[in-house]
């Protein structure tokens, strides 16, 4: 952890990983070669060898719903957490607690259910698909205002971007007027899993999902709205599948 606001979305964050299958993994090398710090829990310790002999972070053999793991994996300073187990009840649970008990800011559980899946993104826990891109979809969740070009045009100069809200824009009218102006729109907005078109009489909430369409030559103002970030780069390929 870097001298930071807990949550905040510049510098390293400490994440906990809960499920160290395909996807777990292949989460954790991901963030630690990213520069960020990783506990990784998993209830069977012969899992731990799905990661390079070398790798950085913390093992942890025991449940991500038990507290006294929880808290060895650094819950109390923890900036985020992925439960990507192969059991949606745990998945759920561990997601809750991490919420409910602990207040970790951005939280993300992967669900197999997909009935279940609406249920919990309308309480507000963000969930991820079973899917071969799941590790994006958990990155794109649990790291704060990372923006993902979504879709090109042919020419490459018209962009479709999602964007997670910055903090500094809740409980302010959407769009934000920041984002009015030549070769940029918000087209949508995706509220507790579910997105609408009509953006006009919305204010900003915690965990809204912007969608901008944009022109290639904006990308100097974009990366002034939202600093630390390569918006307009090219659509991500898939992960592993857990």
């Amino acid at each position: 952890m870097c001298g930071r606001a807990r949550g905040c979305s510049i510098g390293v964050m400490h994440v906990i990983v809960v499920g160290c299958g395909r996807t777990g993994a292949g989460l954790a090398v991901e963030l630690t070669s990213a520069g960020h710090t990783v506990a990784i829990i998993d209830k069977l310790p012969r899992a731990f060898r799905r990661l390079p002999a070398d790798w950085p972070g913390q093992r942890i053999a025991g449940f991500g719903f038990d507290r006294d793991h929880l808290e060895e994996a650094g819950a109390k300073r923890a900036d985020a957490l992925a439960a990507v187990t192969s059991g949606d009840n745990s998945n759920i649970l561990c997601a809750r607690i991490a919420r409910e008990t602990y207040e970790i800011p951005n939280v993300v559980a992967r669900i197999y259910d997909s009935r279940r899946a609406e249920i919990f993104q309308r309480l507000g826990i963000p969930t991820v698909p079973t899917v071969p891109w799941t590790i994006d979809h958990v990155l794109r969740r649990i790291l704060p205002e990372r923006a993902v070009t979504e879709w090109s045009d042919s020419t490459g100069r018209l962009h479709l971007i999602e964007q997670p809200l910055p903090r500094a824009w809740e409980g302010r009218p959407l769009p934000p007027a920041a984002l009015h102006g030549d070769g940029i729109r918000v087209v949508a907005v995706t509220r507790a899993g579910l997105p609408t078109v009509d953006v006009g009489d919305l204010v900003g909430q915690e965990g809204d999902v912007l969608h901008l369409v944009v022109t290639h030559d904006v990308e100097g103002k974009l990366e002034t709205l939202f600093p630390g970030e390569s918006l307009v780069a090219g659509s991500e390929d898939g992960g592993n599948q857990g």
